[in-house]
This record gives C-alpha cells, sequence and structure tokens, in this order.
C-alpha cells in the first residue's frame, strides 16, 4: 500500500496530475511530515519531513509542556507549513497524541499552531491513534496467520492491538485481508515519559528491568482476557512492531552505515535476536551510542527506554518473529484522507473492541 518516493511513475501515469494530500503526526517525541500525491486508491510520497522535538519533556512531573518544548515544536509545524504550502496540498490532517492527551496546557500548543500557523491539530483518542497505526500498516500482515498483536512504543505510551485477520477479499482489483480490532490497550510507557521519569538512567540494570517487568505486568490481564497464550499455542499468532525503537533494531541488525527506510520496512526480527542487541546497546556507554549509525546522538538514552518496553511485550509474548514496519500514523492518516475522497469505497478494517 505504501510506496516509496524513489519509485517513478511510468511516463503514461496520471498520478503528478492527481490531489496532493499531507499528514501531520505530532508525538511525544517527534513531529513527522508525509506529503503524497494520490494514486488510486494509494499513495505516492513526494515530501517528507521529521525531527525530534521531545514535546512531552518533562510532563511527567508537571502535566503541562513546557514554553520549550512548545517553542520547539511551533519551529517544526512551521517547516510543515512552508512545505505544505510549496508542494500546494489539497488535503490535510494533523494530529497530536499522547503528551497533549495528558498536558493541562495542550490548548496554548493547538491555539499557537492556528494562529501562527494556520495549522488545525486535532487531539485524538489512543483507540483512534492505534486505529490509524493498524491502517497505516496493515499491508505488512500475513493473511494466511488468523491473528495479530500489533503494537506502537510512542513517546508517552504505547499502543497494543489484538487482532483478527480474516481471508483476503478483493477491493479495487486488488486483494486485502479483512482486519478486525478485537481489543486494544494503552499502557502508560513512553521513551520520553520514562526518560523523564528516571532521569535518563539509561545504564542501572534494576531500572532497565523494573521497566521490563512493569510491562510485562501491565499486559498480563489484556493476554489472558483475549485467550492470547491459547492462540501462540496453536501457533496460530503473527506480531508487528512499529516505532522508532523496532526499526532501530532492524537497521542494526542489517548493519546499516545509515537508517534506509527500503531496507526496514517489513523485515523480520526473531526473538533472540530482539533479546542479544538489547543486552548490546545496553552495555554501549553514552559516546559509543551517540557515535552508532543507527542510533546517534539524541536517542542514547530513548533506545533504552524503547528496548526495555520491547523486551517487556516480547517475555509475555515470545512468539517465533516480530515483523517491522516503517510505517504508521501518518500512512494511516493519509489512507483515510483518500477514503474520505472516496466515500462510496470500502473499507478493509474494522473495530469490534469490546
Amino acid at each position: 500500500m505504501f510506496r516509496p518516493r524513489n519509485r517513478k511513475p511510468s511516463s503514461t501515469s496520471h498520478v503528478w496530475d492527481s490531489p496532493t494530500i499531507a499528514a501531520i503526526d505530532l508525538g511525544t517525541n517527534s513531529c513527522r511530515l508525509l506529503i503524497a500525491k494520490v494514486d488510486g486508491q494509494s499513495f505516492r510520497v513526494i515530501d517528507s519531513f521529521s525531527r525530534v522535538v521531545r514535546l512531552g519533556e518533562g510532563l511527567h512531573t508537571t502535566n503541562n509542556l513546557t514554553d520549550e518544548a512548545i517553542d520547539r515544536t511551533i519551529e517544526a509545524l512551521r517547516i510543515c507549513q512552508e512545505k505544505i504550502e510549496s508542494n500546494k496540498v489539497s488535503h490535510l490532517r494533523a494530529v497530536t497524541t499522547e503528551a497533549c492527551r495528558r498536558a493541562q496546557n495542550s490548548d496554548i500548543l493547538i491555539k499557537r499552531a492556528l494562529n501562527e500557523l494556520g495549522l488545525s491539530i486535532s487531539i485524538i483518542s489512543a483507540e483512534e491513534e492505534a486505529r490509524l497505526a493498524l491502517s497505516g500498516c496493515a499491508g505488512v500482515l500475513n493473511s494466511r496467520i488468523p491473528f495479530a498483536i500489533a503494537f506502537d512504543i510512542g513517546g508517552g505510551s504505547t499502543e497494543i492491538m489484538w487482532l483478527r485477520i480474516n481471508e483476503p477479499r478483493r477491493l479495487h482489483r486488488r486483494r486485502f485481508p479483512v482486519i478486525e480490532v478485537i481489543d486494544c490497550i494503552s499502557i502508560p510507557y513512553g521513551v520520553v515519559t520514562l526518560c523523564d521519569q528516571y532521569q535518563n538512567q539509561s545504564y542501572d540494570s534494576k531500572i532497565y528491568s523494573e521497566i521490563r517487568q512493569n510491562v510485562f505486568e501491565s499486559l498480563k490481564d489484556f493476554s489472558q482476557k483475549n485467550d492470547i497464550p491459547q492462540a501462540m499455542d496453536r501457533h496460530k499468532v503473527q506480531m508487528i512492531g512499529t516505532s522508532g525503537t523496532v526499526t532501530t533494531l532492524a537497521a542494526i541488525s542489517l548493519n546499516l552505515e545509515k537508517y534506509d527506510r527500503r531496507m526496514i520496512d517489513g523485515v523480520f526480527l526473531g526473538i533472540p535476536d530482539i533479546h542479544r542487541m538489547s543486552t548490546e546497546i545496553f552495555a554501549l556507554n553514552q559516546e559509543e551510542r551517540a557515535k552508532h549509525p543507527c542510533i546517534g546522538a539524541g536517542r542514547t538514552d530513548l533506545v533504552v527506554m524503547g528496548t526495555g518496553i520491547l523486551e517487556g511485550i516480547c517475555d509475555l509474548w515470545p512468539v517465533d518473529k516480530l515483523r517491522v514496519a516503517d510505517r504508521g500514523v501518518r500512512e494511516g492518516l493519509l489512507m483515510e484522507l483518500i477514503r474520505e475522497m472516496s466515500p462510496s469505497k470500502n473499507q478493509n478494517t474494522r473495530f469490534l473492541k469490546r
């Protein structure tokens, strides 16, 4: 469903005469933009932007966005707006997630974005965030495996979905599986909020074990309620992950000298390899992490908090392998814009949350 930017259309393609759409995903850690041309019932990305803004910095202790974090975010959104204007975008949706859901003063950011930049940003629920992430990454699910655990490790929280994958049906001359969201949960563990809570102590093994165990415990009831262990015993479960944590591990596993989305999206990681790489990252000092081509400065503590969350998930659900999706809310927003532009088209994702 997602087509990378460097795949050019043929000379007879009408794609470049089609509407230009855009999506902004303002998370707890990063501000991300995708601009794309509509291509039938999919899209081709023509421009993108991403910047770490750490919007949720200090939120754990104050329940408010700091002035500095708001200023950083407005500057990133200003670049987004410039790109939107230069690309003559006709349809745009911008959303923000956990940091603004939790912050008591999120209205300050929302009003500044509207008044200074003309950007209307919606604060979406955890359930809608999960649904959008699923819409964006559904293309990497295996339709021959009837159940799936899908998760997104964010800056302020982690969203988990339990899915049923039904037989594919033909839509728009292509076959897509019908995905039913049986249940979902949002747990209050994200890479930014954990860094704040533990004051960036990413070298304390007791703290790391505590994070890993807390994630495990917070998901046990969800797992039992949905009979996930029984489905795993029958080898009926696949797992898909979308976040900076899992894409970083995928890049490390491939020994990439620099990050390349085309190499990452859809790759499989064995669960033993996830545990091994997490241990190796934890053992690196600050300078070694900063110099690592797949980690880099500014993420030296975040990546450790992320692997702690990831290992907690894998401890509870030790499937054979995890499939990595370098896609998520932004792609989901673009797909929803396309459906809104063609409301008569069927959808292949249904929410059945109990």
